[in-house]
């Protein structure tokens, strides 16, 4: 005979929530609202059907479609991270220092053109570009600058980097170990999730294979050294950004994190290993009710397909805990003011779907950099979202929504639609070459746009409620002379370093990329010994080559 809800429940309750407790204890003894009504921990059907637990459930239990916390946030707010950085190094630990004064609870790294793809701030292809979309990193000592005064071991650092991020990993493992922070009190995120670069952001540097294999080498050596570390953010955002639908984010998403599970297991790592340390990071777009059934269809999803796949027996392995960020593309030049309500809407929904970490875009990021007016304010939108709100008093707030819970039946059907043709063509990185999931993308891109145009997509003082001149609000500016000066900087230390050991640590890094063994140590060495980002890059350039995209139609 099948268990009761009411049994079901009790025994969640002494197995789940109350361990859970224990180590997170809620925020207040009780949550109501405004008018003094008691919230519920979570709200369950007065009369559930067959399906609900293998639908639904309860929070912090497999599926996780209501939650991958028992309490979500009546114990934990979600990390408030504001990404951030610009110019040097110093400017950009200022920004971070400010914005931890004023509440932030985590870092998110923005990192220049150059930094991302490889290259010093002296390169010639780096020209005009150093510290405009983001921080200027090539060295060591451009980090620990970076970081100065920020105890890693309380606060936890998400770096947007990919084709290099076991780089600047390794760089921030060092200045830990300055710090006299132990590898294993780390917390953080790297992004290292190359598929989406070849699908839609462009900033990769080697071939898929070996940069598999990096990807790969990162999770072991995070497995055994930074247990607390996640080695990958798996990125739907900026495949949304390119253009895709909600639909298209979630599988094409899911299609990238099933490569990497079969590419750490073809390493030699079992799934329980790595798994429960995998994150994602998915966009909000302006659909609230859309985007909120996306991340609970998100959790299903992906704890079905590592539980039924990939058959591992850590509940925590099938735990999607993701990031939010919103939607860089949804933000408009014309009324920059009205990006404050757009913002304020996206980052309800990220919190109405149960996100464990969120960005707020600034106002002005349509027009460049955010400027230290524009980030306060965005952060003060999750802050009031936070406190005074009242959707963190009670679990899925939505669940049970009739509209909520059908659209998150059919976003999870029409992404598996997607997995199952993805599949038929070998996988992620076959549909990635033969441009399959390039071609979605830009259809979809494409009909959005044509919508716009028509008139039959409304964007507020874009193409209806237009006003004459706009609003005017001050901006960021880079000044250019710090490119000069990050030059100055790079040939001073090269200058001064053990050129016969950089000659060395080099030779041992061509070694390592062709052979077996896990390259993450041999990288710690190098930019302990000041060998840069640049010149780590340019000798994986001359072993393994560089990524030719192929052309789509």
């Amino acid at each position: 005979m099948s268990e009761s809800l009411e049994e079901r429940f009790r025994r969640w309750e002494r197995e789940t929530l109350e361990p859970a407790l224990r180590d997170h204890p809620e925020r207040a003894p009780d949550f109501k609202t405004s008018s003094g009504i008691p919230f519920q921990r979570v709200f369950l059907p007065d009369q559930p059907g067959e399906s609900y637990f293998g639908r639904l459930g309860l929070p912090g239990s497999p599926p996780y479609t209501r939650g991958v916390h028992p309490s979500m946030y009546r114990s934990r707010l979600w990390t408030m991270r504001q990404y951030a950085g610009y110019a040097t190094a110093a400017e950009s630990n200022a920004r971070y220092r400010y914005l931890l004064s004023q509440g932030q609870t985590g870092l998110s790294i923005a990192f220049d053109l150059p930094t991302q793809i490889g290259y010093d701030a002296d390169h010639p292809l780096s020209n005009g570009e150093v510290g405009k979309v983001g921080v200027s990193v090539s060295c060591l000592e451009d980090m620990q600058q970076l970081l100065d005064h920020i105890p890693l071991d309380r606060v936890s650092t998400s770096m947007t980097i990919n084709a290099p991020a076991a780089i600047l990993l390794a760089m921030v493992i060092a200045v830990a170990h300055q710090q006299g922070v132990p590898s294993d009190a780390l917390r953080g995120t790297i992004q290292n999730d190359i598929l989406k670069e070849y699908i839609a952001r462009g900033t990769y540097i080697f071939p898929p294979g070996p940069a598999m294999r990096l990807i790969t080498d990162t999770f072991k050596y995070c497995r055994e050294s930074v247990p607390q570390w996640n080695p990958i953010s798996i990125s739907g955002y900026h495949i949304r950004e390119a253009g895709a639908s909600a639909v298209q984010e979630l599988a094409f998403t899911m299609a990238n994190a099933i490569a990497y599970v079969e590419s750490a297991l073809s390493a030699g790592l079992s799934i329980d290993d790595f798994a429960p340390r995998l994150a994602f990071f998915f966009s909000v777009d302006n659909n609230l009710l859309e985007e909120v059934a996306k991340f609970r269809a998100a959790r299903r999803l992906w704890g079905r397909l590592i539980m039924e796949r990939f058959h591992a027996q850590d509940p925590l392995s099938a735990r999607l805990r993701f990031h939010a960020q919103t939607g860089g593309s949804t933000l408009t030049a014309q009324q920059p003011e009205n990006n404050v309500v757009r913002v304020t809407l996206q980052a309800l929904a990220a919190v109405l779907g149960g996100t464990q970490s969120l960005h707020t875009n600034s106002m002005d990021e349509a027009l460049g950099l955010p400027t230290e007016h524009a980030v306060s304010v965005a952060l003060r939108t999750q802050q009031i979202i936070a406190y005074e709100s009242g959707v963190t008093g009670t679990v899925d707030p939505l669940g049970g929504s009739y509209a909520i819970e059908s659209l998150t039946d059919e976003l999870e059907a029409r992404a598996q639609t997607y997995l199952d043709e993805i599949e038929t063509l070998g996988g992620a990185l076959k549909a990635i070459e033969t441009g399959y999931v390039q071609r979605h993308i830009q259809d979809s891109a494409y009909e959005a746009q044509r919508a716009i145009e028509r008139g039959d997509s409304v964007v507020v003082g874009v193409n209806r409620f237009e006003e004459g001149n706009g609003q005017r609000i001050e901006q960021l500016r880079v000044d250019p002379a710090i490119e000069a000066a990050q030059r100055d900087h790079l040939a001073a230390l090269r200058d001064r370093r053990d050129q016969a050991l950089v000659h060395d640590l080099l030779a041992e890094l061509s070694e390592a990329a062709v052979s077996e063994m896990n390259m993450v140590p041999v990288l710690i060495r190098c930019v302990e010994a000041d060998v840069t980002l640049g010149e780590i890059c340019g000798s994986l350039r001359e072993t393994w080559g560089e990524y030719q995209a192929p052309l789509t139609v």
